[in-house]
C-alpha cells in the first residue's frame, strides 16, 4: 500500500492544481491565458512540471504587503494592543464610559 503513495500524492497534487486553474477568474491569472495554463497543467501534470509552474508563476497573490486589518509598518502583524485604530473603535465603543457620563449628570 505504500509503494502508491508518491503515485497518490502526485494526483492529488495534479487534481488541486487543475480545478485551481478552472476556478480562478481570468483577471488573476498571470502570463499566460487561463486556456494555455490548463494545457499546461493537464499535459506536465504527471511529472509536477505544469502544477509547480501553476502555484509559483500563474497565479496571482491575493494579498500584497501593507494591506488588510492586521498589517502595521512595513507590512508586518501588529498585535491589537498597539494598533492606534483597534484602540480607538474601543474608545468610540466603550459602554462604561456612557455610564459614566449618565452617571455624573443627575
Amino acid at each position: 500500500m505504500l509503494r502508491y503513495l508518491p503515485f497518490l500524492l502526485v494526483l492529488a497534487v495534479w487534481i488541486y492544481a487543475f480545478i485551481d486553474v478552472l476556478n480562478t477568474p481570468e483577471k488573476e491569472i498571470r502570463h499566460l491565458p487561463k486556456v494555455v495554463w490548463v494545457i499546461i497543467v493537464l499535459l506536465f501534470g504527471e511529472v509536477l512540471l505544469g502544477p509547480i509552474a501553476w502555484f509559483v508563476t500563474g497565479k496571482a497573490r491575493r494579498t500584497t504587503p501593507g494591506s488588510g486589518p492586521r498589517a502595521g509598518r512595513g507590512g508586518q502583524w501588529v498585535a491589537p494592543d498597539d494598533n492606534p485604530e483597534f484602540l480607538k473603535s474601543l474608545r468610540d465603543e466603550d459602554p462604561d464610559e456612557e455610564k459614566r457620563d449618565r452617571g455624573s449628570e443627575g
